[in-house]
């Protein structure tokens, strides 16, 4: 086991609004180390923060007000212990980038097909602990559907050996759907146990130019019809996404200039599958039906990937603009196009602002982000975030969505989830809580508010 320096990147997160008091910075080596760490806490009734990549945009690795908790770091598990083929599975430690993850599969002709902006830091412990999207839920799932088993050290300090690959196991409860999402609160993953798919032979990108968001939907409705499961992802793209890309990163090209809505499709097929053939056919029929006005297919790998470049430019972007209030929330895919033109008008009552909405429609899950006109900054708005925030927050729960899609409860939406969530929801969640952790010993404060 070895303490370390509590350098100030372990008593902060990326957008700054919580930074730790201080705390014991320890960073096992093993599963072991880290059993014995929790019991030691337990026994002292000292708080233990997981801490993995930092990436997380909710609190949830952060202490926040807590006096001296442990901040547990493993980085130092970060070994990739088994690649089968075979099974099409692997076991990771908590501690390896997503990044080793996928390079790891695709050394075995093999693919993780989780894909978010920070996989070069986000490490597989807190991508699970939050139940992490990405672009790529359309076909494969999100987090939770990628894992098969995981090992993890529960409040008392002991090990849950659940790494099994199987697909069937009907024995009682399955823990590790417990501890998936629960952002370190109900115990700590050590490692898991993640499925494989077979690498797509041939991929294709398109940017689409659609009428709007409704267009949008039946594009995917229709491209899902000819294509089939070949559609990994489908993302929407707002005009103001790409003025402010246009603003701030020039360099970044943008294929289509600035259109009011746009989408970019991403393709993964076998040896028979023509990528660039299907969605030349699915842009004509698309045109006929009067979705689409404009678009380019990749002609190669290097333009598929400009065109992701594009999309993953966006939050980069939204970030030199500054926002006012950023929200990443879910609701139904057919509410998508109600709540895009519900939500404009709710932003608009409260004052004089812009709107980038884009994200995986093809899921659901939008980030909704308002920033200040040109000529004022997000500081000038200090008294109204909250309102934006009540306005975006109510519409998602009228349209029956969820206000934490794919980031987590942590800190940030703690009220929220006291607000949103059906109440025996919570209390189920509360009682769990109370039976794994009476001591409330694991990262206190966060999904659940502290109680006494």
């Amino acid at each position: 086991m070895t303490f370390r320096d509590l350098e100030p990147r372990y008593l902060e997160e990326p957008r700054g609004r919580w930074t730790g008091l201080d705390g014991l910075l320890l960073a096992p080596r093993n599963v072991a180390e880290v059993a014995t760490i929790v019991r030691a806490a337990s026994a002292a009734s000292v708080p233990v923060i997981p801490y993995g990549g930092g990436t997380g945009l909710v609190g949830g690795q952060v202490s926040g007000d807590l006096p001296a908790p442990i901040i547990l770091s493993l980085e130092r598990l970060n070994t990739v212990r088994n690649v089968d083929a075979t099974e099409n599975a692997m076991v990771v430690e908590a501690g390896v980038p997503l990044q080793t993850a996928q390079e790891a599969a695709e050394d075995a002709d093999r693919l993780f097909p989780l894909s978010i902006a920070s996989q070069g830091t986000a490490r597989i412990g807190g991508i699970l602990a939050t139940n992490a999207g990405g672009v790529n839920v359309l076909r494969y799932g999100n987090a939770r559907d990628l894992c098969l088993g995981v090992e993890a050290v529960l409040p008392d300090g002991s090990i849950l050996h659940g790494l099994s690959p199987l697909r069937k196991n009907n024995t009682g409860y399955d823990i590790r759907h417990l501890l998936i999402g629960a952002e370190g609160t109900l115990g700590i993953i050590t490692a898991a146990t993640l499925k494989l798919v077979p690498r797509p032979v041939r991929t294709g990108a398109a940017m689409l130019v659609v009428r709007d968001p409704a267009a949008a939907l039946d594009l995917l409705n229709l491209a899902r019809d000819r294509i089939g499961e070949a559609v990994s992802a489908f993302e929407l793209i707002g005009r103001m996404g790409l003025d402010f890309l246009a603003a701030t990163m020039p360099e970044v090209r943008r294929p289509l200039g600035n259109p009011e809505w746009c989408v970019l499709i991403d393709l993964g097929m076998g040896v028979t599958g023509d990528p660039a053939q299907a969605l030349e056919g699915l842009f004509e029929a698309a045109f006929e039906a009067g979705l689409v006005s404009d678009g380019v297919v990749a002609q190669s790998e290097q333009q598929r990937a400009a065109f992701w470049q594009v999309r993953e430019s966006i939050p980069e972007a939204n970030r030199r603009i500054g926002a006012v209030s950023s929200h990443d929330i879910s609701v139904p895919i057919a509410a998508i196009p109600g709540f895009i033109a519900e939500g404009a008008e709710a932003i608009a009552r409260i004052g004089a602002f812009r709107v980038n909405c884009f994200g995986h429609v093809g899921d659901g899950n939008l980030h909704y982000n308002v920033f200040p006109v040109e000529g004022r900054n997000r500081a000038d708005h200090e008294d109204q975030r909250d309102a934006i925030k009540k306005a975006v927050h109510d519409l998602v729960h009228a349209h029956g969505g969820s206000v934490s899609a794919e980031h987590g409860v942590g800190r940030l939406k703690v009220g929220d989830l006291e607000t949103y969530v059906d109440p025996t929801k919570l209390a189920a969640m509360r009682a769990i809580k109370t039976a794994l952790d009476p001591m409330g010993i694991m990262n206190p404060g966060a999904v659940l508010r502290t109680i006494g």
